[in-house]
């Protein structure tokens, strides 16, 4: 993700934000006004943001002052212009207590607000980083709106006041929020990282003019959410101001495509992170101390293979562990020029390419745009969100802002750069919510009947999806087995290898797995007819085009003009073995799976067996009027790739 959190509390932790979060994550000098310090640190100086402002006498855009924030954020949660009050009311004649009381905003709180730190793709950072002054100016405007529309949007559907007895009572603020973003443009490491802190204060007002509490898991439930939409504002915006496209690059195999701006190597993508090789390593050698661990009896501590939780924890270890002392800070017309040598010498990239990498991205995005073409079918769209959300969510249980987060993705990865038009992914999670999804909610409190925390399952089974790979089982050697007496050391790795060279076991990933299934179930609806939303066959060779990268692309179709015809015979087993084949040889989600023919078969006829059984529970689950919105559009329907107008659902409310 591109957007972290993290919670702000009075006292010492508020007290490291003022002392280096504002001054660009340097070390601010004692006594040293905070205007005075941003500039000695060359980074710019704070601002104001959120609709809340109007209710302080604040002004969007405003400079942040240091007595503004002690009191919003360190003094748990008072009004920024509290000394001013005070000081009013004590002119005023009223009592010392009663003043200070005048500058409170509602009950004290001990979490008085959240940081989210908002960075782009690491190819919209070098971007900005070896640009010229105009390049860099471009994306730096795109950032700020990207993270002011975000905030929009967690103002309107994310943030929520409590109140009440146990918090039964929640509303959303009228009047929005408040939020100081600090702008910083280095890493720890000194390489180049745009980034903002976003801190965000958890007071808010009611209805009542009453100021209470953002409730803050809310805000935690929806990082991931906050991240996609983002990072889908920053590509967009970029890619159209610039004349650029994105791709998907395989960071992690097994895992889900990255999507970065097409032109810009790779190896300067390495050059830039410095810090993640060298959490790599560790983790890889944290890995194999997980996996060989022993008790005194000698029986493994833990699992034979990593798990993805136990992988996680251990990331966090190693970025702890590796994480070095911040830098002094330096001027931003430094740093580029300090940051374009350091590239030309170190990253194995031609300087030309880096001299001149708008150009070159630019003209990758040429090639891209002329073969792919970014059609959005929203049938389709609302397929492969829900079965990746359903495999990739134990238990196949999710809730709504887990399809909101993977349908902005899916549009990430479908329009390459292009704007898309206002709500589609929320047409598209209303479609998958109403055609694809059960409502399994059964609410024992309040908070079960919102919208936004009923409990949603898919209209397959897992078991009707082709079996995940078993974990690996290492294979007997003597240099990994723990030692037959306790009182030996373990022998740490196998000799002539070294760190991040051992073949550490893991639980094969949950994505190569919702790949296929959303493969699956896409096929058998395109050639279902009983279950097909219009007449005309889907587009699936154009939705294949504009969501897998350029070396996988298929034929285009033989005659457009004939596309409302029938599908030739064996034609759909053509498509999807072609397609299936490619992303075998290919690096791409499902490389680690082992997709031979005969395996195609089975998953071919599991597939078979899996939409026949959701048919019949659909006609279990759906009420009959469900059944009478589902009607095969004109051929002469423009909208080929827009559904229908969803029935309501059981479990769905209004408005959401």
């Amino acid at each position: 993700m591109t957007v972290d959190i993290r919670v702000i509390r009075a006292g010492q932790m508020y007290r490291y934000y003022l002392r280096e979060t504002v001054v660009g994550d340097g070390r601010r000098p004692a006594r040293t006004p905070l205007r005075a310090a941003q500039e000695q640190a060359g980074v710019p100086a704070g601002r104001w943001m959120g609709r809340g402002l109007v209710a302080l006498g604040l002004a969007p855009g405003e400079e942040v002052a240091e007595a503004q924030l002690r009191n919003l954020f360190g003094e748990r949660g008072r009004h920024p212009g509290a000394d001013r009050i005070k000081a009013e009311r004590l002119a005023a004649g009223d009592s010392a207590k009663k003043a200070f009381k005048a500058g409170a905003l509602g009950r004290r709180v001990t979490v008085t607000g959240v940081d989210f730190v908002f960075r782009p793709q690491p190819t919209i950072y070098l971007l900005w980083a070896f640009g010229d002054e105009e390049t860099r100016l471009v994306i730096e405007a795109v950032h700020e709106r990207a993270i002011e529309r975000v905030l929009e949007w967690i103002e309107d559907e994310v943030g929520v006041i409590r109140y009440g007895k146990d918090g039964i009572y929640r509303v959303r603020p009228p009047g929005g929020l408040v939020a100081a973003r600090f702008r910083h443009y280095e890493a720890r490491s000194g390489r180049p990282l745009l980034h903002d802190h976003l801190l965000l204060s958890v007071k808010g007002q009611r209805l009542d003019g009453k100021w209470g509490s953002i409730h803050t898991t809310a805000l935690h439930e929806n990082t991931v959410a906050t991240s996609a939409l983002y990072n889908e504002l920053v590509a967009s915006e970029v890619c159209e101001a610039l004349g650029l496209a994105t791709e998907p690059r395989i960071v992690t195999p097994g895992r889900r495509p990255v999507m970065e701006i097409a032109g810009v190597p790779h190896e300067l993508i390495r050059w830039a992170a410095r810090r993640s090789d060298q959490i790599a390593a560790c983790l890889a050698e944290l890995e194999h101390e997980y996996v060989t661990a022993v008790d005194d009896d000698g029986e493994p501590r833990f699992l034979p293979v990593v798990s993805e939780r136990a992988r996680a924890k251990m990331n966090q270890i190693a970025a702890r562990k590796t994480r070095p002392p911040k830098r002094k800070t330096q001027p931003l017309a430094q740093l580029r020029v300090w940051w374009k040598v350091s590239a030309i010498l170190t990253s194995k990239v031609a300087a030309d390419v880096i001299t001149n990498l708008l150009e070159h991205a630019r003209a990758a995005a040429a090639a891209i745009r002329a073969r792919v073409a970014a059609v959005v079918d929203v049938a389709l769209a609302a397929v492969d969100v829900t079965a990746t959300v359903f495999v990739m969510n134990e238990g196949g249980r999710f809730h709504r802002r887990h399809l909101l987060a993977e349908a902005r993705r899916h549009l990430a990865l479908v329009l390459r750069g292009r704007r898309r038009d206002p709500g589609l992914d929320e047409e598209i999670v209303a479609a998958a919510i109403s055609t694809h999804c059960l409502d399994i909610t059964e609410p024992k409190t309040t908070i079960g009947l919102l919208a936004d925390y009923r409990l949603y399952t898919a209209r397959w089974d897992l078991a009707d999806l082709p079996a995940r790979p078993r974990p690996p089982t290492p294979a007997p050697d003597p240099d990994r087995q723990p030692p037959a007496d306790p009182g030996e050391p373990a022998t740490l790795q196998p000799p002539g290898q070294d760190a991040g060279e051992w073949e550490i076991p893991r639980i094969p990933l949950q994505y190569d797995r919702a790949v296929l299934a959303g493969a699956m179930v896409r096929e058998k609806l395109r050639t279902t007819t009983t279950t097909a939303v219009r007449g005309r066959a889907y587009d699936v060779v154009a939705h294949q085009q504009a969501a897998m990268p350029e070396q996988l692309l298929t034929p285009e179709p033989s005659d457009p003009e004939h596309d409302d015809q029938e599908p030739e015979a064996g034609r759909g087993d053509a498509i999807d073995m072609t397609v299936l084949r490619a992303l075998r040889k290919s690096r791409t989600d499902v490389e680690a799976l082992d997709l031979t023919a005969d395996r195609l078969r089975r998953i071919r006829e599991a597939g078979t067996k899996m939409v026949n059984d959701s048919l019949a529970r659909t006609d279990r689950h759906t009420a009959p009027a469900d059944a009478d919105a589902v009607r095969p559009v004109r051929p002469d329907d423009q909208q080929a790739h827009r559904p229908q107008q969803p029935a309501p659902h059981r479990g769905r409310e209004a408005g959401h």
